[in-house]
Order: structure tokens, then C-alpha cells, then sequence
């Protein structure tokens, strides 16, 4: 990321911000890995910045979930258990069953969501095996229809789970040599949106649990790897 901002981006984004955005980019890249310390002389220097933006984008992140703050030991990139991952899914299914439910009684919503056009592209990139692409659509994808569901509370409790586990997502679609992963998930995202546009919940909550039963699989697939779980 280059900082040669003009007064016009800064018009409608802090720079406190703006480093935020590049290190959850980072993160979800797996250029920082989980359990892996954060250093903010070094990353105010790689980034261009001084020190208080960083500081300051520590603070978000951890309030997201990305990182975790260690009294005298320093900032850390978040890391979760076996049964933090699972716990957490419990929870995101109910909530994705709740709103599926509630998008299969508003079919229009969906109708100039964008989600099509969002559905072409990570079938296009998973064709070419991208998986920092796709990753970014598949979080896109479900942040979309929970802003549909018209719930803000649900919304914002949905953000914090899925920010709890996106820096796991990608790493496990990555474990899939042939991209099979990704092109499974895109093709799960397509069955979904086309079953809530019909208006057919039933369809929906099935699709539904077979897409996040598989997103549980490939999550413990990468837990269970030592390299990508610290102590």
C-alpha cells in the first residue's frame, strides 16, 4: 500500500482508517499470520505512516476480533481454538438461518442488490484458482445479505463472528490444491441466492446447512494443523 494520499481521499477516509483497511488486508492474505506478534514502529515504517494511526487501527481490529492485546507483551494477530471455531459457527448458522428466513419473504430486496453481478466475478476468479479474490467476494456475499435483512443488530453481531474466523477461510480454501473449494463454495452461493429469489426458504435453509457444514470442515481441517494454531 502507497501513502502518497491527496487532500481528496482524505476527505472521505482518516488515515487511521486507511491503515485498518490495509492491515485487515494483510490478515486476510495470511501476509500476517494468526498467533504472529504485530510490531508498530515496523509496520508504521512499511506502511508510510507514523506511529499513532497504527495504534490507532490496533484498536478497531481488535474490537472486529482480528487481533488481541497483551498487557506488556504487545498486539497480536488473533488466534482460535477448536472449539471457539465450533462455538462460533453455532452461533452463525442461527443466524444465517435467520436470515435466509427472513430473505425468502422479501425476494425484490435481492432483485438490485448487486449480488449477481458479485456472483459472476467469484465464479470468474474461481475458474483461475484465486483464492484471495474469491475470499474477499465469499465475505462480500454473506455481509450483503445480512445488510438485506433489514436487522441491524443481527448485522452487527453477524460482522464480529465472521470477522472471528476470516483469518482462517482463505488458508483452508488453500489447502485445496485444485481450487475445488472454491469453485464449490461459489457454486453453493449461486444456489442460495437463486432459492431466496424464488422465494423458496426450504431450499434455502438446505443449501444453507450444507454450505456452512463444509466451510466447518475446511475450518477444522486448518486448526488441526499445528503450524496454523498457536499455543
Amino acid at each position: 500500500m502507497t501513502y502518497a494520499l491527496t487532500l481528496e481521499v482524505l476527505k472521505h477516509h482518516s488515515l487511521p482508517t486507511l491503515v485498518q483497511e490495509e492491515l485487515e488486508r494483510m490478515l486476510r492474505s495470511g501476509a500476517l499470520t494468526p498467533g504472529s506478534p504485530l510490531r508498530e514502529a515496523t509496520l508504521a515504517t512499511q506502511l508510510g505512516v507514523s506511529r499513532g494511526p497504527v495504534r490507532e487501527a490496533f484498536r478497531s481490529l481488535e474490537e472486529k476480533g482480528l487481533v488481541r492485546v497483551e498487557k506488556n507483551r504487545g498486539v497480536f494477530v488473533r488466534s482460535i481454538s477448536q472449539q471457539e471455531a465450533d462455538d462460533i459457527f453455532e452461533v452463525r448458522v442461527a443466524l444465517e438461518k435467520l436470515i435466509a428466513t427472513r430473505l425468502a419473504k422479501l425476494p425484490d430486496a435481492l432483485i438490485s442488490s448487486g449480488i449477481p453481478e458479485l456472483l459472476n466475478k467469484a465464479e470468474k476468479l474461481a475458474l483461475r484458482a484465486d483464492f484471495a479474490g474469491c475470499h474477499t467476494l465469499s465475505m462480500q456475499f454473506h455481509q450483503r445479505l445480512a445488510e438485506l435483512s433489514g436487522n441491524k443488530t443481527l448485522l452487527q453481531t453477524y460482522e464480529r463472528l465472521v470477522n472471528e474466523l476470516s483469518l482462517f477461510r482463505q488458508q483452508s480454501h488453500a489447502l485445496t490444491p485444485d481450487a475445488s473449494s472454491l469453485r464449490k463454495s461459489v457454486a453453493d452461493h449461486r444456489k442460495l441466492f437463486e432459492a431466496l429469489l424464488d422465494g423458496d426458504k426450504r431450499k434455502a435453509l438446505r443449501v444453507l446447512k450444507e454450505h456452512v457444514e463444509e466451510s466447518r470442515k475446511r475450518m477444522k481441517k486448518i486448526l488441526s494443523n499445528p503450524m496454523m494454531v498457536t499455543p
